[in-house]
């Protein structure tokens, strides 16, 4: 135990150096400000003789003296929160010069607290920047109980224990600024794995609730179509207390709708108060105080509003704003992400359709090839048999009628060869690299999802071509597709188009190409046949209908190369004139 000042030479330092220096250690030993000021206190109270003493701490929201911790007080010394100015600690705080006051009862800025206190040193806690954060009080229940040598050594111990305990705050800072960081890694890592929209919804709310140990959080979208906000999701901390709002609502209308419209996050202090009674999206809670809404963008495009609320009055920092607003700018580009999922899964089942669709054209097509043939020999054998009956003969009319059918037979195949070959009114002059940069934005998501990188080397010169862009881009994407099945464990997919001179002409040519394991050697010289398929859950027939759409353009597509390496697709199309 140090030594008391009384029992120290006249000569001696002010404070002995052992108690400064149990002061000092609490700085890497204390588990916290608050468990360190109760060690100093302690320490103050053993070393000074003292029979009571207080920490408190200048509130910055308030402005009042509060009272943190205290020894020998009354139990509900905690309530007292002092102006600055009132009493001899509200003095010290408000002038920062400490205080010796001999006789309390003499002194008429004392407030008593305790009846038996008659003396009183108090000293303030400045921090480098000469701002007083607080004050540290000892009280003596003997008149004159404190010297000035006294006072001076409290004045030196607080100076010690200021530059702990702001050491300590920055720490608890640090580490809380660290514990937000995991979390803001964590809850993005767990939003990236999350593409069904409720789930993530409910992700959004769920996390934002442990960023800032908030009471409740609450998700809303944002409607473009009637302007008008969308509540989706509500999360509590513990059992669920209220249902989210019900319906659009208004962006007029809404509380929170300005966060779109200003671009800038709200704070609400207390939205308990009457003029928050007929406000349509506040979750209707009694315990719900303070709320703070930060509005959620994507590229300029509005998304939705994050709100979360705590269960007491509360002035959020600018540390929980920048995290929140962090937070709400990961959620919004997870939500853009699960609509454009969303959109590319909408795109394969309709290019499935479109394939089922094909395929039935393709088999029509085919009966029907099929069936002229034959029919066009049954027709010229009826004309040679010259039938010719007289008009009262019944077989005339048999005859009459049999012409009729096959004409009408002719006619049908006729029209379902001419339906299942791409009309030339829908050809038109595309620029290739256009056509190449359309279909690769549908299935980008996809392969990102695949873990497949994409690369297009443009040409360096346009190259245009006459055709129809939709068969085009069809026939690409099934030949990407078979390149990401080709790749199950991720790769690499490489577009290419140039031109090149190809049997006498100058041709547009178009290299798919991949890095999976190659094309079976059984089926390589096949792959173009109807019904072959490489995969157990394949048709057999996207690169048969490719084949046909390439040579209705008067193209060709091909196996250009294969192997372990990887496989390379080619496409030719004739330059547009």
């Amino acid at each position: 135990m140090p030594a008391n000042p009384a029992d120290l030479p006249a000569d001696s330092p002010l404070v002995d150096p052992a108690l400064l220096h149990a002061v000092s250690r609490l700085a890497a030993t204390a588990e916290s400000p608050r468990a360190a000021m109760v060690e100093i206190l302690q320490l103050a109270i053993a070393y000074f003789k003292a029979s009571s003493g207080t920490v408190a701490l200048l509130n910055p929201d308030t402005g009042k003296l509060e009272i943190e911790v205290h020894q020998g007080m009354p139990d509900d010394i905690d309530e007292v929160a002092l102006r600055p100015g009132q009493g001899i600690t509200g003095w010290v705080a408000f002038h920062g010069r400490p205080q010796l006051v001999p006789d309390v009862r003499a002194d008429p800025r004392y407030i008593p607290v305790r009846h038996e206190v008659r003396a009183e040193i108090t000293a303030p806690l400045v921090s480098e920047n000469d701002q007083v954060i607080g004050v540290i009080n000892l009280d003596s229940d003997v008149v004159q109980g404190f010297t000035q040598r006294d006072l001076d050594g409290l004045v030196a111990l607080a100076g010690e224990s200021t530059h702990v305990l702001l050491r300590l705050w920055q720490l608890n800072h640090l580490r809380g600024k660290a514990r937000q960081l995991e979390n803001l890694v964590s809850a993005g890592l767990t939003l990236v794995t999350k593409l069904e929209r409720q789930e993530l919804h409910d992700a959004i709310t769920r996390d934002t609730l442990g960023l800032l140990s908030s009471r409740a959080s609450l998700l809303f979208e944002y409607i473009p179509s009637g302007r008008c906000l969308r509540a989706v999701s509500i999360a509590f901390a513990g059992e669920p207390d209220a249902r989210p709002p019900e319906g659009d609502l208004p962006l007029d209308s809404c509380l929170v709708g300005a966060c779109l419209t200003t671009r800038r996050q709200l704070e609400f202090i207390n939205v308990q108060s009457p003029e928050y009674i007929d406000v349509v999206d506040l979750p209707r809670h009694p315990a719900l105080r303070s709320l703070l809404a930060v509005p959620m963008f994507w590229e300029n495009e509005a998304v939705g509003v994050l709100c979360v609320f705590t269960d007491h009055p509360h002035r959020y920092n600018n540390d929980e704003k920048r995290l929140l607003a962090a937070f709400a700018s990961l959620s919004a580009v997870t939500l853009q992400n699960s609509r454009l999922y969303t959109r590319v899964f909408q795109s394969e089942d309709m290019l499935r359709k479109n394939e089922q669709l094909t395929t039935l054209g393709l088999l029509a097509a085919e009966i029907a090839h099929e069936i002229r043939n034959p029919l066009t020999v049954i027709k010229l054998l009826y004309g040679y048999l010259g039938l010719d009956f007289p008009e009262d003969d019944p077989r005339r009319t048999d005859v009459r009628v049999i012409g009729e059918k096959l004409d009408q037979l002719e006619a049908i195949v006729s029209r379902v060869l001419q339906f299942a070959k791409a009309p030339s009114s829908l050809h038109s002059r595309w620029s290739l690299a256009d056509i190449i940069g359309d279909t690769l934005v549908l299935i980008r998501l996809k392969l990102a999802q695949s873990k497949i990188r994409l690369r297009f080397d443009p040409p360096e010169k346009p190259i245009h071509v006459d055709v129809h862009k939709g068969q085009i881009q069809q026939v690409l994407l099934n030949l990407l597709l078979n390149a990401t099945h080709a790749m199950p464990q991720g790769g690499a997919i490489t577009v290419r188009a140039f031109v090149e001179d190809h049997e006498g002409s100058r041709q547009a040519v178009i290299d798919v190409i991949d890095t999976g394991g190659g094309v079976p050697p059984e089926i390589a010289d096949h792959i173009f046949d109807s019904f072959l398929s490489g995969r157990s859950d394949g048709t057999g027939l996207g690169l048969a209908i490719a084949k046909r759409i390439l040579l209705s353009h008067h193209g060709d597509i091909s196996l250009h190369s294969t192997g372990p390496d990887g496989t390379t697709m080619r496409l030719r199309l004739p330059l547009a004139p």
